[in-house]
C-alpha cells in the first residue's frame, strides 16, 4: 500500500499509476485493520516534490524547533529508527497521550475527511454518478435478473453498443462494469483519439493481456461520431478478443455505426427513465449533496417533481437543474416562479439527435391525420427549441404532395410559397407563415393516389425482368440517320395531331400491357376498429 501524491488516499502499489490516471477515483483500498498488516504495508514519506503546496508548508513547520515550556521532554530515538504501530497504541493506552497545561488528558480529535480536489471539482451529476449496479435507477438491464448482469456476474462481459437518450446511464453501466470484473478501463473520444492513438491503445492492451492476464474494456463515447476509418480499427481487436467495446450512442446504431463492427457487438437499449426515477435520483441528491449548498425552503417536492417533468428522462439534466436550484432559491427576492422561469428557459430538444427526427415525424404525421391541434403542438416545439425554419417548410413541401396531392393542387403551391416566405422573412415573424401553411394542409383534404402509384411502380420493378424491359421502339427517340433507318420513332403518333389527343397506342412494354400502377381511390379501403359506425357517418 502506498498512499497516492495527490488525493494521500491508500492504493495499491502496483495500481498507482492506474489510481492516478482514473483522476483519483479508481482502484482506493480501504486500510487494513490488522497491526501486522499495517505495520508491514508502511512506506518511506514522500518525497517533497510531489507533496501539495499544503503538505508541503505543514511538514516545513513540523520540522521547525519551537520552544514551549508545556512541550514534554522525550528521550531521542535513532535516525532510523521507527516507533512502530504496537508501541504507539501501548503508549496511548497507558496515558502516553498528548496531554494540556493542566495534567488533564487531551482527547483525540476526529480526523477530518478528505475531500479528492477532482471530485470537489465536479459537477452534482458527477458527483451522484452510481458506484454499483444497485445504485443505476430504472434500467432493468442491470436489475436483479437483468440480462447484462447475469453476463456481468458471470465475467463474460461481450463487446456491446450501449443505447438510449442522453441522461440513462450509458457511461455509468460501463464505468460499474469495469470496476466489476477489474478490467483495465480506457475511454477515448473521436476528437482526440485517432486511428494511431487507437492502434497504440490497442498494442498496450495486448501487452497487458499477456503480462498479466487482465482484460482491457475500451469505452467509446458517442461512437456514431466516430469516422468510418475510426470503427474499422477496431474490427481485429474486437473480433479476436484483445479488447472489449463498450460503445455508447444517442443514435440509431442500425444507421450510425459500421455494419462489420456492430455485428461484432450485442446492443443493449436503455430505457428512458421515468418521472419516478427521476425524482428518486433528486431525492437522494438532496440527501447526500444538499447539506454542502443549505437551499432554501424554495427547493421543495413541488420543484422536485417539477424539474422530474421538465428533464424529460434526462438524470444528467435534472441532476444540473436542481444543483443550479440550491444556488438561485437563495437569491435575495428570489421567489418559487422566478425560479422556475429562470431554469426552464429553453425545451429539451436535441437538433441533432432522435428528438429532432421524432419531432418532425409526430409533426408531419399529425398533418397527415388532419389534427391540426397536435400540428401546431409539434410546430411551436420545434420553433422554440431553436429548429432551423427553413427545414421545417421543407417537409410542408414533402406534406403537400404525399398527403394531399391530387386532393388539393394549391397546396403546393402554399408550401413553395411559405418556403420562400420564411427564406426571405426569418423568425420570429416567420412563425406565422409556418402556422398558416400547418393548418391549411391539415384541414385539407388528403389523397395519396399519386404516391401510391408510385410506389406500385417501384415495387413491379423488384420483381425479376421487370426493370430492365426493352422500350418500345416506336417511343424511342431517333436523332441519328441509323437510328431512323432501324425504325426508330417510325410508328410513333404525335397525340396533339389528333382530335382530343386520343389515338391508339401503347406505352407500356410488351410484357406489361394491361397492368395498371394508379389506384381509381384517392385513400385506402381499410378501416379502423376502434372507430364506431357513429363516428364514420359524421365523417
Amino acid at each position: 500500500m502506498v498512499s497516492c501524491p495527490i488525493c494521500e488516499q491508500s492504493v495499491s502499489q502496483l495500481k498507482i499509476n492506474d489510481h492516478i490516471d482514473s483522476g483519483c477515483q479508481s482502484f482506493i483500498e480501504e486500510a487494513s485493520s490488522s497491526p501486522g498488516e499495517l505495520a508491514s504495508s508502511q512506506k518511506g514519506p514522500v518525497p517533497s516534490m510531489f507533496q501539495p503546496p499544503s503538505a508541503r508548508k505543514a511538514s516545513a513547520q513540523s520540522n521547525t524547533p519551537k520552544d514551549s515550556p508545556s512541550r514534554p521532554t522525550t528521550t531521542p530515538r535513532a535516525l532510523n529508527s521507527k516507533r512502530s504501530f504496537i508501541e504507539e497504541a501501548e503508549s496511548r493506552r497507558d496515558g502516553d497521550g498528548p496531554k494540556q497545561s493542566n495534567g488533564d488528558t487531551k482527547e483525540p480529535q476526529a480526523k477530518r475527511p478528505k475531500i479528492n480536489a477532482f471530485h470537489k471539482a465536479a459537477p452534482l451529476a458527477e458527483r451522484m454518478r452510481p458506484k454499483t449496479l444497485e445504485e443505476v435507477c430504472g434500467q432493468e438491464l442491470v436489475g436483479p435478473n437483468g440480462i447484462l448482469r447475469g453476463l456481468i456476474e458471470q465475467d463474460r462481459v461481450p463487446s456491446m453498443i450501449l443505447w438510449g437518450s442522453a441522461g440513462t446511464g450509458k457511461t455509468t453501466i460501463a464505468r460499474v462494469i469495469a470496476s466489476l470484473v477489474g478490467s483495465r478501463f480506457v475511454e477515448i473520444n473521436s476528437t482526440s483519439s485517432g486511428v494511431a492513438e487507437c492502434k497504440k491503445i490497442f498494442a498496450e492492451a495486448r501487452s497487458e493481456l499477456g503480462l498479466t492476464g487482465r482484460k482491457t474494456i475500451i469505452f467509446c463515447d458517442e461512437i456514431h461520431r466516430f469516422s468510418k476509418s475510426q470503427q474499422d480499427v477496431f474490427l481485429g481487436p474486437v473480433e479476436s478478443g484483445q479488447v472489449t467495446l463498450i460503445g455508447a450512442t444517442t443514435e440509431n446504431p442500425s444507421f450510425k455505426v459500421q455494419n462489420a463492427l456492430l455485428s461484432r457487438c450485442r446492443t443493449f437499449t436503455l430505457a428512458k427513465l421515468t418521472d419516478e426515477d427521476i425524482i428518486s435520483i433528486l431525492h437522494r441528491a438532496l440527501q447526500v449533496e444538499g447539506p454542502s449548498y443549505s437551499p432554501s425552503e424554495l427547493v421543495d417536492e413541488e420543484l422536485i417533481q417539477y424539474l422530474a417533468r421538465f428533464a424529460d428522462g434526462d438524470a444528467r439534466t435534472s441532476l444540473n437543474l436542481l444543483e443550479l436550484a440550491m444556488d438561485l432559491s437563495k437569491r435575495a427576492g428570489m421567489d418559487k416562479e422566478d425560479l422556475k422561469r429562470s431554469l426552464t428557459k429553453t425545451l429539451v430538444y436535441d437538433r441533432a439527435g432522435d428528438q429532432h427526427y421524432d419531432t418532425i415525424s409526430a409533426f408531419h404525421k399529425s398533418i397527415r391525420g388532419s389534427d391540426p391541434d397536435a400540428a401546431l403542438y409539434y410546430l411551436a416545439r420545434m420553433i422554440q427549441s431553436g429548429e432551423d425554419p427553413l427545414y421545417i417548410s421543407r417537409r410542408l413541401i414533402v406534406v403537400a404532395s404525399e398527403d394531399i396531392g391530387l386532393a388539393d393542387n394549391t397546396m403546393l403551391s402554399l408550401a413553395i410559397s411559405t418556403h420562400s416566405a420564411v427564406e426571405k422573412i426569418g423568425l420570429p415573424e416567420a412563425r406565422i407563415n409556418l402556422a398558416h401553411a400547418t393548418v391549411a394542409m391539415a384541414l385539407s383534404k388528403k389523397s395519396t393516389r399519386a404516391y401510391r402509384g408510385l410506389n406500385n411502380v417501384f415495387a413491379a420493378l423488384n420483381e425479376p425482368g421487370i426493370a430492365g424491359l426493352p422500350i418500345p421502339i416506336h417511343l424511342r427517340n431517333a436523332p441519328t440517320k441509323l437510328m431512323k433507318e432501324l425504325g426508330y420513332g417510325a410508328e410513333y403518333k404525335y397525340n396533339p395531331n389528333y382530335v382530343d389527343g386520343k389515338v391508339q397506342q401503347d406505352y407500356l412494354p410488351e410484357q406489361l400491357l394491361g397492368r395498371t400502377f394508379l389506384e381509381d381511390l384517392d385513400l385506402g379501403t381499410r378501416r379502423d376498429p376502434g372507430l364506431n359506425s357513429i363516428s364514420y357517418q359524421r365523417n
